[in-house]
């Protein structure tokens, strides 16, 4: 792949199969009453360029983890850029990736699958890290959550330095590997294999799905109301 300035032309591939997943260095597991769910970067302008593989599991499957987060009471976050940033707000980012989203519906607009909800914490995004002068932080120490399930897109960029720095505040963090894409399979998997050795867990969405179900379950912050799902808690 060459690189230019903004975001390349993406060639359609499958993300990695859950049996290809890496096996990982930590063993936490995701519990409703410490975690809150990030959505990263949904924003139209950034899912534009995806073909519909792997676009329509990212959507798919990060709608997913927001309906069964939402229904255990976790708390979910959402990053969206501000578009038509100034020179000065942009920084070094123009100089890798050109001028960016314009501040118009039809970039900014978070995909109409993912919309955010009442109550939803809604954050500016300024650079790769969700947590870099967004206040996130700040939310998740006064809410006393301590975990961070994240979903979105770029997994090699801002997804995987958003773990990267959560790890970094101990915050135990989980990447969800089919419900993330980026600009081919061979970054995808890059990230994930980084994510697992070096700062998160890295589950498919059904797993991550199933622990936060079961934890909750167990310690009884809310009936299950559908079967009960195949644990395989690691």
């Amino acid at each position: 792949m060459r690189f230019t300035d903004g975001i390349p032309a993406i060639e359609p591939y499958d993300p990695p199969a859950t049996a290809d997943l890496p096996v990982g260095v930590a063993r936490w597991t995701p519990d409703p009453r410490r975690a809150v769910l990030l959505v990263h970067d949904m924003q139209r302008y950034f899912l534009r360029p995806l073909p519909a593989r792997p676009r329509d599991a990212l959507v798919r499957n990060a709608a997913r983890l927001r309906e069964h987060c939402a229904a255990l009471g976790v708390p979910v976050a959402y990053t969206a850029q501000p578009g038509s940033m100034t020179d000065a707000q942009r920084g070094l980012l123009k100089d890798l990736w050109g001028p960016g989203m314009r501040a118009e519906p039809a970039d900014r607009r978070i995909v109409d699958d993912l919309a955010p909800a009442d109550g939803d914490w809604r954050l500016t995004k300024w650079r790769y890290s969700a947590f870099h002068d967004s206040g996130l932080l700040g939310r998740m120490r006064e809410a006393g959550r301590d975990q961070l399930v994240v979903c979105g897109v770029y997994a090699h960029v801002g997804v995987l330095m958003t773990a990267v720095d959560a790890f970094s505040h101990d915050i135990e963090t989980f990447l969800a590997a089919d419900a993330v894409a980026d600009f081919s399979r061979a970054h995808h998997a890059l990230a994930l294999e980084y994510a697992a050795g070096r700062c998160a867990v890295v589950a498919d969405t059904d797993t991550l799905v199933e622990h936060l179900e079961y934890v909750g379950y167990a310690a009884g912050h809310r009936p299950r109301t559908a079967g009960q799902p195949r644990w395989a808690v690691v």
